[in-house]
Formats: C-alpha cells, structure tokens, sequence
C-alpha cells in the first residue's frame, strides 16, 4: 500500500508541477484580466486612432475591375501586398465587402478596431485603426476577440493545463487530507460558496 501511495504521490506532484509551470503566466494573466473585465466601466479608455491614405496605381486599379460588382471574395493578391507594403494593412484572404464604388475590409484587432477602403473609381485608399489602450488589449487576449487561430488553440491547451492542475491539486489534498483536518471544509466552502452567491444573489 505505502508503495502504491508513494508511485502515486511522485506521479501527482510531477503532473502538478508541470502543469503549474504551463499555467502560471496565463493564470496571471486571466485572473489579472479577469479582475479589469469585472471593473471595466469603471477603467477609463481613451480610443485614438489614426488614419493613413494612399492610392493605387493604375496597373492594380485595373486589376479590380476583375473583381464582381458584389462579392464577398479577397482582392487580388497584387492588391493586398500593395495594401500590406503601402498602409501596413493585412488584408490578403480577408471577405471584402464589394460594391460597385468600393471595396471595403474589415481589420478588427484585439483592443481596438480598423477597417480599409479602396475607391473602385479613383484607387484612393483609406485605413482608419483605432486603438484602446493595453488593458483593452489584454481583456480581448481574455476573450480571445479577434485574436486568430494560434492564440484560440493557446486557450484550448492553456486550459487542459489548469484542469490538469487542479485535479492534480485535488488528488494530492486527498492523499494528505488525513493529517490535515480543514482540508474538506476548505474544499467544501470553495464549492458552496459560488454556488450561494449565484443562486441567491445573481437574477
């Protein structure tokens, strides 16, 4: 039996660990970003932002015209290194929202927003970025707005880890908790006391 509990005591603390050691910045950060998201009425933002024009040359101008009156479909890839070199604006594979006098891409951004217009008659481009501030920024990393699919997949392995470590935190509270005689009234009060509050005070 003690060697049973030791091969389990050495496993537990090894997952432990190691899932603290993966968790650790981002637990700092959503408990952090969790506390700003709860306060952000009372946090003030002040969005600046920042327009940039440019206008595309004649051969790129008459590359649109190959595009649809309305569509949805990206601008050519010659355009969008242009609008990449030119206003910094990523829009190659992005929808566009087409008509017949513009095309316009949307370029929403964690703590703020951008959009790119490209005048179908003239080339006259115009990229507005607005932009939050950092907490803005950081409570969007909370959220996981706008952010892409290598931070959504980050999210999904960052939470494995923090499930990992708190089953692994709960096996070893287990183990111990017959020298430790508050250990399942803590437990227990972790649990009721969210669930009270919710029931009781959330309408």
């Amino acid at each position: 039996m003690n060697g049973a509990r030791s091969f389990w005591l050495k496993q537990l603390h090894q997952w432990h660990w190691i899932s603290a050691a993966i968790s650790l910045v981002g637990l700092v950060l959503f408990a952090a970003t969790g506390i700003t998201l709860n306060h952000a009425a009372q946090i003030p933002a002040e969005p600046v932002t920042v327009e940039q024009t440019a206008t595309l040359p004649a051969p790129l101008l008459g590359r649109l015209g190959e595009m649809a009156e309305e569509t949805t479909d990206p601008v050519p890839d010659a355009v969008a290194r242009w609008a990449a070199t030119e206003l910094d604006a990523p829009i190659a594979g992005r929808p566009t929202e087409t008509t017949v006098d513009e095309i316009y891409v949307a370029l929403p951004t964690p703590g703020g927003d951008g959009w790119l217009t490209i005048d179908r008659a003239t080339g006259e481009a115009l990229r507005e970025t607005t932009t939050r501030g950092w907490i803005a920024y950081l409570n969007d990393l909370h959220k996981g707005r706008n952010t892409g699919p290598v931070w959504y997949w980050f999210i999904d392995v960052f939470a494995v880890a923090c499930v990992v470590f708190a089953l692994t935190g709960l096996a070893l509270l287990w183990l111990h908790a017959r020298n430790r005689a508050s250990t399942w009234p803590l437990v227990a009060a972790g649990l009721l006391i969210p669930a009270v509050i919710a029931l009781i005070f959330i309408h």
